[in-house]
Parts: C-alpha cells; structure tokens; sequence
C-alpha cells in the first residue's frame, strides 16, 4: 500500500494527491496545520456534488478509565465479558454539535444554511448548498451538506462551521470529524480533538476562489461566542438573531 507520504512526495508536496475510493490504496487525507490547503481544481474534483459531513463521539474520560480498571481488580470475571463500546453519544451524555455554513454568492447574496431557523438551504437553486437534516444524537451518519459545484462560479466562498446548541457539554467533552467527501469519491478529514472547554462555536473549513483555484482551506478556529462571532471574524456582515429548532430531524 502507497503511504501517505510517498502519496504527497509524488504530490510534489504542495497538494495532497488522492487515490479515488475503491482503489488499491483508498484512504482520506487530514488537513493539518502544516498542510491545511487543499486545490480542488488539481483533485479535478470543483465540479459535481461536493458533501460536507460532521460526526461526533463522547471522551472517555480518565474517571472513567480508573473506574473500569478498579471494577475489574474486584470483579475479574467481569474482564472476561466483551466491553459494550459506545461509538456515539446516545445513553452517556446529550451533545448536539450543529454543521453550518456562511456562504458568500458572487453576486453579493450572503447567508447562512444551518438547522436553526430550518435554513437547510437548496441545492439546485442559490444557495446551492442543501443540509439535509440535523441529527441531534451524533448518530454514525452525522450531519451532512452538500454543494452543487456546478455552480462554482456562482459561488464566492463557503465557511464550514460548528456550534454547540444550548445546554450541551463543550468542545473538550466531544470528538469531532468533519469530512469533505469529493465528487471523485476522495475524502479530507479535519479533526476537532483540540480542548477548547469554554468555546461555543468553531470555524473548520473555508472554500473560496484562490489564483483561479477552488480550494478548500483548513481553519479550525474556537470562539467563544456563536455565530455572530464567527460572522465578525471572517467579515461576512449578517444580521443575526435568536434562532430555534423546530421538530425536523
């Protein structure tokens, strides 16, 4: 199997070179701090259905850690049962991390598709960035937008963004993944692990025109705030108000 850094030397080292899934070397390339750019026009891939995907999992904490090892010393039959592992958060604690996304049309048109308010946007018509629903137990399939990169050109730039919705644990209590999956089937991942325990929202990734270039760009950049406070930071001047979620899931 290629490794990644055989992958990205052949790449010579400024793009990251994907293999499309169902290949013999199929795997997703994470946007770092030392490589957080991607060119989606060198992947051949600034065409199509783009989709945006958001899953979570709870921390095992040490408490945790300490109380499962304490129970097997007194109980070591107990060690010999398989351990019920809990991939999501459903049964251990309520997190609901939200997926957003600010857009910026080239025609000047800006907002914001996310599921407060039910703005889950449309793919086919402006936006062109469709959510399809909010998942509020982090569920496997997570969240997901998608973009119609057919319009591209219609398209001035896209920040992907989360946000803690109201009474949840915060950022160091859940670990994030968000995944681009490209229209060539190829994947880049950007992990949310940093601990950013007082931090309510975090800007992921932006996709903008750059050199003639549709490229995808690592952020990942905590707030304290929410929205309105990702909104001051990248300069897109929404009005923003209280929002809230209606029954659709």
């Amino acid at each position: 199997m290629v490794s990644l850094w055989e992958n990205w030397r052949q790449g010579m080292g400024k793009w990251p070179k994907f293999d499309t899934v169902g290949g013999p070397s199929t795997y997703a390339v994470e946007l770092t701090r030392r490589h957080p750019v991607v060119s989606l026009t060198k992947q051949g891939a600034d065409s199509g259905s783009l989709q945006v995907n958001l899953s979570w999992q709870m921390h095992t904490s040490d408490f945790t850690r300490r109380s499962s090892l304490s129970s097997s010393l007194r109980h070591p039959l107990r060690s010999l049962k398989p351990e019920v592992v809990q991939a999501h958060t459903r049964g251990v604690d309520k997190v609901d991390l939200d997926l957003a996304c600010m857009y910026e049309l080239a025609d000047g048109n800006r907002g914001v598709v996310q599921p407060l308010g039910s703005l889950f946007g449309d793919f086919q018509a402006a936006p062109f960035v469709k959510l399809t629903g909010d998942d509020r137990f982090g569920a496997p399939s997570g969240e997901t937008i998608y973009v119609n990169l057919d319009h591209k050109d219609e398209i001035k730039r896209l920040l992907f963004f989360v946000y803690i919705y109201d009474n949840t644990p915060a950022f160091d209590r859940a670990k994030g993944l968000l995944t681009v999956i490209l229209s060539n089937g190829a994947r880049i991942e950007v992990g949310l692990e940093e601990r950013a325990p007082q931090a309510r929202s975090c800007a992921v990734v932006l996709m903008q025109h750059e050199k003639g270039e549709l490229v995808v760009r690592r952020e990942v950049r905590y707030v304290y705030g929410f929205q309105s406070e990702l909104d001051r930071l990248y300069g897109w001047g929404l009005h923003w108000g209280r929002g809230y979620k209606t029954d659709r899931v």
